[in-house]
C-alpha cells in the first residue's frame, strides 16, 4: 500500500506515528507527508509533523495550496492508495480526493455527525458537552460528511479544559488509526452513512469570540472560560476601559444577599479572587491578566477592595 499524509497538530503527530508502524509491519509506504508551514504569529504549543517525518526520512511537502492543480499532478505521480487527513487545515477539493485508488479519509475531533466544522475541541466545552471523541471517515467535498469508519468516545469532566481534552482525544485519535488500519487495507473497514438529521456544524472561532457576556448564567460563563484558556487566546472582559483576561474561575449559586446587576464585582474574597454577579448565579474570577501585564492570582485580585461595585462589560 502506498499513503500520502496530510496533517498537522498533536493530532497529525500521533496519526502519523501509527501509520508509520503499521507501514513497518506490512511493508507499506508513506510515499508524501504534507504539513503546513507554521506561522510565527501563533502559539506552536504542539507537536511537528515536520519533524516527525524529517526524522523517519519521510518526503515532506508544504503547499500553500494543496488544491492548486499542479500540486496534485505531483501527488498523482505517487499513485497513492489511501490519502489520510488528520488535523490537516486546508479543505481538499474534488481532484484531490479523487486520487487515492481506495479512498480519502480524514481524522475528526468529534463524534460525527455532530460538531461538523473547525475547532470540535472548543465548541463542545463552549456548550457544556459532557462526552465527545474523534471520528475517522470517508471524505467528500463537503465538510465532514462523508461515511464513518470507525469512533471513539472521550468523556468530559467538569474540570476540562481544552488542553487537557484535546490531551485526551490525541491519545484516542491515534489508537482509532491504528485499531482501524489493517481493516482499511484488507477491504474489511465499515462504511456507515451518517445521519443527516442529527448533523452540527460550526465554524472557526477568532480571539474576539472570547468576550464574557456576563447577562449569562455563571455556568456558561465558565464553559467559555475554560474552552479557551492557556494555551488558546482566552476569554475576557473591559473593566475600567481596560481589556482584562480571564484565565480560571468558578461558578457558583446564587444567593440573594449578593445579587446586583450582571457583570457588578460583588466582594473581593480574601485569598480567593473577585466574586461577579452574572445573568444566573456568580462567576469567583482566581486567575486573571491585563492586556499586556503578567497573568495573577486569587489572593492579588482579593487585596482589589476598591473595585467592589465596578461593573465588567
Amino acid at each position: 500500500m502506498r499513503l500520502v499524509f496530510m496533517g498537522y497538530h498533536n493530532i497529525g503527530y500521533v496519526c502519523l506515528e501509527a501509520l508509520i508502524e503499521h507501514c513497518r509491519a506490512f511493508g507499506d509506504e508513506i510515499v508524501a507527508v504534507v504539513t503546513h508551514a507554521d506561522d510565527p504569529r501563533e502559539n506552536i504549543w504542539f507537536s511537528s509533523v515536520r519533524d516527525l517525518a524529517f526524522k523517519n526520512y519521510l518526503p515532506v511537502y508544504q503547499p500553500k495550496d494543496p488544491n492548486d492543480p499542479a500540486f496534485g499532478a505531483a501527488m498523482a505521480r505517487l499513485k497513492p492508495d489511501f490519502l489520510f487527513s488528520c488535523y490537516y487545515r486546508h479543505m481538499l477539493k474534488k481532484p484531490l480526493l479523487d486520487l487515492p485508488r481506495l479512498g480519502a479519509l480524514n481524522l475528526h475531533g468529534s463524534l460525527l455527525p455532530r460538531y461538523r466544522g473547525r475547532c470540535p475541541v472548543n465548541w463542545v466545552l463552549v456548550h457544556g458537552e459532557t462526552e465527545t471523541g474523534v471520528t475517522l471517515h470517508y471524505m467528500v467535498e463537503k465538510p465532514d460528511k462523508g461515511e464513518i469508519v470507525a469512533q471513539k468516545r472521550v468523556p468530559i469532566t467538569p474540570e476540562d479544559t481544552a488542553l487537557t481534552l484535546f490531551a485526551r482525544m490525541t491519545a484516542a485519535a491515534g489508537e482509532l488509526l491504528a485499531e482501524i488500519y489493517p481493516a482499511l487495507r484488507a477491504g474489511t473497514a465499515p462504511r456507515i452513512a451518517q445521519d443527516q438529521r442529527q448533523a452540527s456544524y460550526f465554524g472557526g472561532r477568532r480571539p474576539e469570540d472570547g468576550r464574557i457576556d456576563w447577562q449569562k448564567p455563571s455556568q456558561e460563563i465558565y464553559n467559555l472560560v475554560r474552552a479557551v484558556t492557556h494555551p488558546y487566546p482566552g476569554a475576557f472582559t473591559v473593566l475600567q476601559g481596560r481589556k482584562l483576561f480571564i484565565w480560571w474561575g468558578q461558578p457558583l449559586a446564587a444567593r440573594a444577599a449578593d445579587l446586583g446587576a450582571p457583570g457588578q464585582i460583588m466582594a473581593c474574597l480574601p485569598g480567593e479572587g473577585l466574586l461577579v454577579d452574572t445573568g444566573n448565579g456568580s462567576f469567583l474570577i482566581t486567575r486573571a491578566q491585563w492586556e499586556g501585564e503578567p497573568e495573577f492570582l486569587g489572593p492579588v485580585l482579593s487585596t482589589w477592595e476598591n473595585l467592589v461595585g465596578q461593573r465588567l462589560e
